[in-house]
C-alpha cells in the first residue's frame, strides 16, 4: 500500500510542496518500497535510528532530522544530514555550526517556533528568535544556513485553532524574511503540517509537510 499511499498524497498536494516521508520506527523494507516509488526525502526523529538507516540505505536519500535534537547528538548526523527541522535554541544552532565546521559542511536548518497550546512542544517564541537573529553571535555561524521556519500545531479537532496557529507561523516567516533574510533566496521554507493536518497547513502557506502514518500506516 505504501506506493499507492504516496501516489495519492502527491496527486493531492501542489507541486511546490515538499513531502517528507516520516519513516521513524519503520523497517528498511518499508523505506525501500517508498524509495522505489520515487520518494527521496525521509524524516527521522531519533539520531541512532537515523545514522543506522543512512548507512544501510541508498546514498541519494535526503535525510531530515525532524525530532527534538540534543546538542550532544549533533556530531553523529553532521556528516550527512540534509536538513535539521528543530532548531529551538541558540545553543543548538551554535553546536550545529561547530560540528558542521569539523566536517567541512554547511548544514541547512529551520528555526522551530512554539505555536501550539501545548507545553510538551519545543520552540522559540517570536522575541527569542528576533533577539538571536539580531545578536553579534550570528556573524560567527558560517557553517549553518537558516532555510526557514518550522512549527507543530496543537493536537486538537478544533480546525480554527489549527488554522490560527499555522497562520501565526506563516506570519513569523514573513516578518523574519523581510527583516533578516530579504536578499537571501535560501530562506524559503515553511515546514508545517503532518498526517492529520497537512491539508490545513498547505492552505495556510506550508511548502513542506511531514507525513508518516498516511504513507506507512499506523505506528506499531
Amino acid at each position: 500500500m505504501i506506493k499507492e499511499n504516496l501516489a495519492k498524497i502527491k496527486s493531492e498536494i501542489p507541486d511546490d510542496v515538499t513531502l517528507v516521508a516520516v519513516s521513524k520506527t519503520k523497517p528498511n523494507e518499508d523505506l525501500m518500497e517508498a524509495y522505489e516509488a520515487g520518494q527521496r526525502v525521509f524524516g527521522e526523529n531519533r539520531v541512532q535510528e537515523l545514522t543506522k538507516k543512512a548507512e544501510e540505505l541508498p546514498d541519494d536519500i535526503q535525510w531530515h532530522m525532524i525530532g527534538h535534537l540534543q546538542t550532544n547528538k549533533v556530531k553523529y548526523i553532521a556528516p550527512f544530514v540534509t536538513l535539521i527541522h528543530g532548531v529551538h535554541k541558540q545553543k543548538l544552532l551554535k553546536e550545529i555550526n561547530k560540528q558542521a565546521k569539523k566536517v567541512d559542511r554547511v548544514i541547512d536548518v529551520l528555526l522551530q517556533f512554539h505555536i501550539a497550546q501545548e507545553d510538551s512542544k519545543f520552540g522559540f517564541d517570536f522575541e527569542e528568535a528576533k533577539e538571536m537573529l539580531e545578536s553579534e553571535a550570528m556573524n560567527n555561524y558560517e557553517n549553518v544556513n537558516i532555510r526557514g521556519v518550522m512549527g507543530m500545531a496543537t493536537f486538537t479537532d478544533n480546525k480554527e485553532q489549527i488554522e490560527d496557529e499555522f497562520r501565526t507561523l506563516n506570519n513569523y516567516f514573513e516578518v523574519f524574511k523581510s527583516h533578516f533574510f530579504k536578499f537571501n533566496d535560501d530562506f524559503n521554507i515553511i515546514s508545517m503540517g503532518m498526517s492529520g493536518d497537512y491539508e490545513i497547513a498547505i492552505e495556510e502557506g506550508s511548502n513542506m509537510i511531514r507525513v508518516g502514518s498516511k504513507i506507512f500506516g499506523a505506528r506499531k
